[in-house]
This record gives C-alpha cells, structure tokens and sequence, in this order.
C-alpha cells in the first residue's frame, strides 16, 4: 500500500489495511465508528488477520462496547488471538493505523474518509517502536462480555438448539443490542427466548451467569419488568425439594405469532 486511500468509506480501508499487513497492526485512537467497523470487518474477514493492538480511549471503548453485539464478537476476536485492547493515556491528534511497512492517518473530513498514507522507512520505523513502546505501558482493558460464539454453543447444549437458533435471529435482526435500559439487550432477549422455547427460569438465568451475561440477580429483575408488561408470563414447576420453579412462557399473543426476524422489532413496539 503505496498511495493515499481518499473518498473510501472507513471499513474498506480498515480491510486494505488488514489485507496487505504482513506482521502486527496498532491501532491507535480509532473512533467510536472505526472500532465498530473494525469488529464488523475483522469478524468477516476472509483470510489470516494479523494481532491487532487496540490503543483507544478508555471512555469510547466503554461507550462502543456497551452493545452486546459489538461487544461479544470483540471478545470472539480476542479470544482467537487476533485483537488486544489497551487504553490511551494520551491521544494523538490523528487515528493511525501503524503497521511494519506503512503509517496510515485516518481523515474525517465532513462526510468524507481518507487514509493518508506514508511508506517512508525511517517514519514508519519509528511511528512502530513509539507505539510499540506506548502499548507496553498501556493498561488493559477489561472486556466482560463473553464471546458469541461460547454463548451460542453453551445456550445450545444448556437450553436448546431452538433456544440458540432464536437468539441469533434476533441478534441478526438487530443494529445494537444496548444494555442502556431501553429496548432489547442481551439479558431481554435471552429471556424472550427462554419464554418463547418454555425454559426454566432457573436455567436461562443460572447459564446467562455462568457465560458471564449477567448475574441471577439481574435476570429475574428483567423479568419481573418483562412479566409486568406482558411480554412473558411464567408458571410454577413442582420439584421433589424446595420452591417450585418458574417455567417461563409468552405472554403476548403478537410475540408467539412472530416469525424469529420479526420477534424483536414485535417486542421493542411494545416495550416502547
């Protein structure tokens, strides 16, 4: 990569960048909207990624994986080796894309993206070992939100293939999945799901806890708010010891005759 990469969208020279890379890549101080596109191409991605060293803003990073989406295919990321994250005590003016042949200025100009781009040797030598140097002191950044693809595998061996099946139709029906209180997260839809396939409370809310989605607690809070809109109803399930448990079930007759790609936009009608 040799010439300046103008009037491109921010995902095509994030591919370009990750496409011709030959060794490791820092990322520095990415926007809110480059991390995102960054997860989305590099989940998508067909072929060997590079380790990409994340050097971004601590509350942009906070904010951006506040959705569950981004969040757990970030995680996927970093669990496959090929995504670290650390924090930015100090940003630099620009977003840079640092690899071992070439620094990468990434350009917003209104509507407008550009990769401003040098292969000057002696530069990008020395860009690399500054950021190099800077992510050594850097502190990690702790992401808690587990990987999709160990929710997806554990949801269908704890609850069911179905289970799984209608929580990834919903995801992919999904732009965010924002824990913010308002419309759909994670912790709703694993509860929909439950309800729609007449799961245990017991058992959505003991595996969301045990992947790392949210704790017991949280889960039956979401469904007593769940419960008293409508959305899910429950009944008790006799057992040989102790309190009899919930069987979760739907509650609302648009939810059960909703298809799985229109399931979530049904629920967040009437959650709003």
């Amino acid at each position: 990569m040799t010439s300046n990469l103008l009037n491109h969208q921010i995902e095509e020279i994030l591919e370009t960048v990750l496409t011709d890379a030959s060794g490791d890549v820092y990322m520095v101080n990415p926007s809110w909207e480059a991390i995102e596109e960054f997860v989305t191409v590099a989940t998508e991605f067909d072929g060997d990624l590079p380790t990409v060293h994340m050097l971004a803003d601590d509350r942009t990073l906070k904010d951006v994986m506040g959705d569950f989406i981004v969040a757990s295919n970030a995680a996927d990321l970093i669990d496959e080796g090929t995504l670290e994250l650390r924090t930015l005590e100090q940003a630099p003016e620009n977003s840079l894309l640092i690899t071992d042949d070439t620094v990468v200025a990434v350009v917003h100009a209104g509507d407008r993206v550009g990769g401003l781009v040098t292969d000057d040797e002696e530069f990008v030598d020395a860009s690399f070992d500054t950021y190099a140097a800077r992510w050594e002191d850097a502190n990690a950044f702790n992401l808690r939100t587990p990987p999709i693809t160990r929710v997806r595998e554990t949801l269908s061996d704890e609850i069911s293939a179905d289970a799984e099946a209608d929580f990834t139709a919903i995801l992919n029906s999904l732009e965010t999945a924002r824990g913010d209180g308002d419309g759909l997260d994670e912790v709703t839809i694993s509860l929909l799901v439950a309800a729609r396939n007449e799961a245990l409370l017991y058992d959505i809310s003991k595996w969301g806890e045990d992947v790392g989605i949210a704790s017991k607690a949280t889960f039956s809070r979401t469904k007593t708010k769940l419960e008293d809109m409508g959305l899910i109803d429950t009944e008790k399930v006799p057992i040989d010891v102790g309190r009899p448990r919930l069987r979760l079930k739907i509650g609302d007759d648009r939810l059960d005759e909703a298809d799985n790609g229109q399931l979530a936009t049904v629920a967040q009608s009437i959650l709003n």
